[in-house]
């Protein structure tokens, strides 16, 4: 009986990995294709990383979404880090219902959410490129990082910047000396998460952007009524190595940073 569940476990394993990884393998080997078309392999080129690196566009919109991704990423930071420590140090009888709305953000569907931007911006008066950009993935970067801190500080013992502040540390030197290298791995894994959202994101984006401004999402959206070209599959392994040595990165660091703690 073991047996036979033990091979169950690993059919449904192989099973699980295939539907996963096998089309980033394909997008990962059709980069390297001879051939304009998808379907048949007709030799190994690096043609279409050569027309990658000379499309200006795509360049540009790259560029617009790593700008895009840092800023809105940096500034959620900052808020969802202090929204995070600020709730956990007050004790109001709201204070559920407020952790709840921070997260609201994430619950709504992106073309509501949209959609409110869009009216918000016209609303004010806002010129639409990317500082609208900017603010929109900023609303929705916030909640990734403010639930990994929260979550963070849970595990925390009080009592370490207590101690600290009844050393004669103060306020400001216990939560740099204390505070925040215990929640720095939460900050780095939150910000990670919501550049991968920020990058991705193309409902909300399609609304508050400007014809002046592109990412490159919206790139790549817009490319598909004329068809897209292995160039695509040229720029998503590229990302996908960059996305890869990121994780090995952080990873390596989280390790470092538990073990000084």
């Amino acid at each position: 009986m073991k047996r036979k569940k033990l091979n169950w476990s690993i059919l449904y394993l192989v099973i699980v990995l295939v539907i996963t990884y096998l089309p980033i393998v394909m997008v990962v080997i059709f980069s390297f294709n001879e051939s304009k078309l998808t379907v048949s392999w007709n030799g190994f080129s690096l043609k279409w990383y050569e027309a990658l690196f000379k499309d200006k566009g795509i360049r540009e919109a790259l560029v617009n979404s790593l700008i895009l991704g840092v800023i809105s990423c940096g500034v959620s930071a900052v808020i969802g880090t202090l929204g995070a420590l600020g709730m956990a140090r007050v004790h109001y009888k709201s204070r559920g219902m407020i952790e709840y709305l921070s997260t609201v953000p994430i619950m709504v569907p992106e073309i509501i959410l949209g959609m409110v931007f869009l009216a918000f911006f016209s609303l004010l008066k806002l010129p639409f490129g990317m500082v609208t950009l900017v603010i929109a993935h900023t609303a929705f970067c916030i909640p990734y990082i403010f639930m990994m801190v929260k979550a963070r500080l849970v595990g925390i013992d009080k009592s370490l910047e207590e101690a600290a502040l009844d050393l004669g540390a103060a306020p400001a030197r216990a939560f740099f000396d204390i505070t925040l290298p215990l929640i720095t791995p939460a900050v780095i894994s939150g910000c990670i998460l919501a550049f991968a959202m920020s990058f991705d994101d193309v409902v909300i984006s399609i609304f508050v952007n400007s014809p002046k401004v592109n990412t490159l999402p919206i790139k790549i959206y817009t490319q598909l009524k004329t068809g897209v070209t292995p160039e695509i599959n040229a720029l998503c392994t590229i990302i996908l190595v960059v996305v890869i040595l990121v994780l090995l990165i952080s990873s390596v660091f989280s390790r470092k940073t538990e073990g000084k703690i």
